[in-house]
């Protein structure tokens, strides 16, 4: 018997930040600094980048020129081993924290 597909799930991560030359998303997903993900800016100093995810829990931040940034419209943290917190994303089909 087949096993269910499990679809991915389209999620996107934005950024307020006008001044920034370069906003970078890592996670995870994205094996942090390994692979971050370049986000693009639009007219409004608005930087995104859309990402598709199987549904789970994700842990991520935002780099911004260099600097850590949480993402503040994500209310969902955890500690990290850094002293700081991580911003969570859960994706539709994960069980909650």
């Amino acid at each position: 018997m087949a096993k269910p597909k499990i679809a991915k799930q389209k999620v996107t991560f934005s950024c307020v930040a006008p001044e920034a030359n370069t906003v970078l998303l890592a996670g995870d997903f994205t094996g942090w600094e390994g692979a971050p993900l370049t986000l693009k800016k639009d007219k409004s100093g608005v930087w995104k980048a859309s990402v598709s995810l199987l549904p789970g829990i994700y842990q991520y931040r935002f780099l911004v020129d260099g600097q850590w940034r949480d993402d503040p419209n994500c209310a969902s943290r955890q500690p990290n081993q850094f002293g700081g917190e991580n911003c969570v994303c859960i994706v539709d089909g994960a069980r909650s924290l």
